[in-house]
């Protein structure tokens, strides 16, 4: 049973890659159909485990509540995109971010409920660091515009450049992560190569420091839930 329903919510959480917008498209007949296989073979494994468990027990299970519940909004969801389909209307599929439920609430995921539960309750705790670094990259963000707003900068495709402040935050918040980089920063270092040492403060106080001083108190929170559960 434990291997079927695995299965099955492999299953579902993979079709994801075949729906549209989608990397594999294909009709949305097959899709649908999967889908609500998986569907029942979930509330077929529900109904199995209400058999073999006391009422009052299955029904204070909050875990239970939340499947049959994702198992209703995926159906619903289902039903109304294909009506809007045959009418050719433009819809998305809202229940997608309920799959996960799945995963996370069937009795044979304890170890992933376990794991989850961890995360869960390391987010608080992670709160001050994020807060110094969204603070940080707020500041640096002001300092850009401040240093580069009033330059006329323009960028490769001839954009104004560091005009607009939640703009900045976007491509500086990318910048943390190193996907823009050096692109962010040329029309400034065309401008002046002394503009270099601004982005190279921000990289080594966000990307360097404040990256590794996240992971290290998310490692260390994490590990000792993780230690607490196990005992």
């Amino acid at each position: 049973i434990r291997t079927v329903t695995y299965f099955f919510i492999f299953l579902n959480l993979s079709l994801a890659v075949f729906e549209e917008p989608a990397v594999y498209p294909l009709p949305f007949l097959v899709t649908s159909l999967i889908e609500v296989l998986c569907l029942l073979v979930f509330f077929g494994r529900l109904t199995h485990f209400a058999k073999v468990t006391l009422r009052n027990v299955f029904w204070k299970d909050t875990k239970n509540i939340c499947i049959m519940v994702a198992i209703l909004l995926s159906l619903t969801d289902l039903a109304i995109y294909g009506v809007l389909r045959i009418y050719n209307v433009s819809s998305i599929r809202w229940s997608r971010i309920v799959r996960p439920i799945f995963l996370i609430n069937f009795a044979e995921s304890r170890q992933i409920r376990r794991a989850f539960r961890s995360i869960r309750n390391t987010l608080p705790e992670i709160t001050y660091v994020f807060l110094l670094f969204m603070f940080s990259l707020l500041m640096f963000s002001l300092m850009a515009l401040k240093l580069f707003g009033e330059r006329n900068l323009q960028t490769a495709e001839g954009l104004p450049y560091f005009k607009n402040y939640l703009e900045i935050v976007f491509d500086l918040y990318v910048l943390v992560t190193t996907a823009n980089s050096p692109d962010v920063m040329m029309p400034a270092f065309d401008f002046s190569s002394w503009y270099a040492l601004f982005f190279i403060a921000f990289v080594i106080v966000n990307t360097y420091i404040f990256m590794s001083l996240f992971l290290a108190v998310v490692y260390n929170n994490y590990k000792k839930h993780l230690k607490v559960m196990f005992g």
